[in-house]
Formats: C-alpha cells, structure tokens, sequence
C-alpha cells in the first residue's frame, strides 16, 4: 500500500515550500498528496452551539481559497486532492487518516517569532495527541529531492511502532537510503548505551528487511545540541524521533528541547507516534540470550 501525504498548504514562502517538498516525495514514493487548508486547529469544535449553517457560510467564504489550491494543484506532478476545512478537529484528522490510509502529515514549522499564535503549532499538537505521523519541513532542506542519509535517534529504551507509523518503512526503504542510528548521551561516553539503542530499533521492525543501520554515539549534556552535531556529522537529510509521552517531544513545539531542535535543524523532522514502552526483555536465563542472540545475528545478516 502507497504512503499517501497530506500536507499542509498555504501561499506564504515556507508554506509553498513544505508544498514542493511533500510533492517530491510523494513521487518517490509512488504515494498520493493532498493538499489540506485549514484555518484553526482545536480540539473542540467552535460550531458546537451554533447552527450548522454558520459552518457553512465560513466554509463557503473559503471558495476563492479552494480555488487558489487548485491552481497551485496544477503546478505540481502528482495531480493532488484538494482538502478545506475551517478547523482540523480529531474527528477530521481521524477521517483523513482512513481516507488517505496510511497518511503522514506534512508541516511547516511555525513562525519562529510567533509560535504559540501559529496555526502550524497547534496542528502539529493536535496531531501528537491523534498519535499521527508528522513530518515537519525545515525551510533549508531542499525540496527537489528525497531523504537519503536517514538519522534515527534512539535511546537505551525499547519501543513500539503505534499502527499508523509502520508504513512510514516505506520511506526508509526508498532506493539508495542509507539508516543511521544515533545515541546522545550525557556526561560521558557510553558504547553499552548505542548498542542499546540500535537494538532497539532493529526490534521495533521500523528497519525490517533493510541492512543494518550504521551506529554512532555522540557526547553532549544538552541533547538537542548533540543531535544537531549528529546532522551535521552524518551528512543527514532526515532526522526521525520517537514520540513517547513522557519524552521530550510531549509537547512538540512548547517543550524547549524540542523547539530548539526544529529551530535549528536544517533538515526535515519525521516524528514517529510510540504506543505504550514495551517491556524490557528479560535480564537472564538461556531462552533470553537465544533469542537476543537469534536478533542480532539477523540484523547481521545482508539485507534481501
């Protein structure tokens, strides 16, 4: 099944950037793009109390919007769907999700100097709360061409791929990527903690059938800034982090590790929904070290 992108469009340099972006990488990835206007994100609908028809006099102000999607539809090679709405409500990314099954939402950052009155920000919230995809474009990464060098940032924890992020292994499958699993740690050098966490991805599946990601640590008390350093040390030019709920990206734009990091990142951020930690495989015993060992022999082996 094709990875489709719904992204977020609008007629602001950053906006039709995101656009070109996410139309590129439809095509490769033979997927389908929808360009979606909306003008508030809640996760309450404001017509609750109102009549319907109050929703639709607002939408029916949006035709000349509707119509400038389309002409920008017809700039770009994937002939998109267009999508309007006056707010992205749960129920709406919910009813986006099934149609365009699987979806990745495609973002803009927000406006640096105004990020809590940014419609991107609380879009991105709510669709953090859904346990949605997003893919968050950084204005430097250039849109004509898709990720090759793919960073993964990993921890010593296990994870869980939530439903909707498993199709996402068909970006990583893209002809030519390259996987790169990155550990940050804090204080001092720590090999038992990057070998953790390499084997945390390869059990989650999301590199399932692929060869065996490169594996590099990096030293750094701020771990924003170690990740960066990761970028730009890698060569990346795609940057995936796991949302857990409790974890830095708990808030994706308020938190200040996070904001730093799409702050300053020059490449695209995929943040990939985790469903609740997995449990930490067993400490000891013979079943325990045959199956670790029948794991790591099969990340060992070529890729198919």
């Amino acid at each position: 099944m094709s990875l489709n992108l719904v992204v977020f469009a609008g007629f602001y340099p950053t906006a039709r950037h995101t656009v070109h972006y996410a139309n590129n990488l439809a095509q490769a990835l033979h997927g389908q793009l929808v360009l979606l206007h909306v003008k508030r994100a809640s996760m309450f609908d404001p017509y609750d109390l109102m009549a319907e028809s109050f929703r639709q006099e607002e939408l029916g102000r949006e035709t000349e919007t509707a119509a400038a999607l389309y002409r920008l539809a017809e700039e770009l090679h994937t002939q998109p769907t267009v999508e309007v709405a006056t707010d992205l409500l749960p129920v709406v990314a919910q009813d986006l999700a099934t149609r365009y099954r699987p979806a990745l939402f495609v973002l803009s950052p927000p406006d640096p100097a105004h990020p809590d009155a940014s419609v991107a920000n609380d879009c991105a919230e709510l669709l953090r709360a859904g346990h949605f995809p997003v893919l968050i474009v950084s204005p430097a990464a250039p849109a004509d061409q898709a990720p090759r060098r793919i960073l993964i940032a990993a921890d010593r924890e296990p994870f869980t791929l939530a439903p909707g992020a498993s199709a996402l292994r068909q970006l990583l499958a893209l002809p030519g990527a390259e996987l790169i699993v990155a550990h940050v740690s804090s204080g001092a050098e720590d090999d038992e903690g990057c070998s953790a966490a390499l084997r945390a991805v390869q059990l989650s599946g999301l590199a399932k059938g692929l060869a065996t990601p490169e594996l590099r640590g990096y030293e750094n008390d701020d771990y924003a800034q170690g990740l960066l350093a990761a970028v730009h040390d890698t060569r990346a030019d795609l940057v995936i982090v796991l949302a857990r709920e409790r974890s830095y990206l708990g808030e994706l734009f308020h938190h200040s590790v996070t904001a730093r990091l799409l702050a300053k990142c020059p490449v695209p951020v995929l943040v990939l929904p985790m469903v609740a930690e997995a449990p930490a495989p067993e400490s000891g015993g013979l079943p325990a070290a045959v199956q670790w060992t029948n794991t790591l022999l099969t990340g060992l082996a070529p890729a198919s």
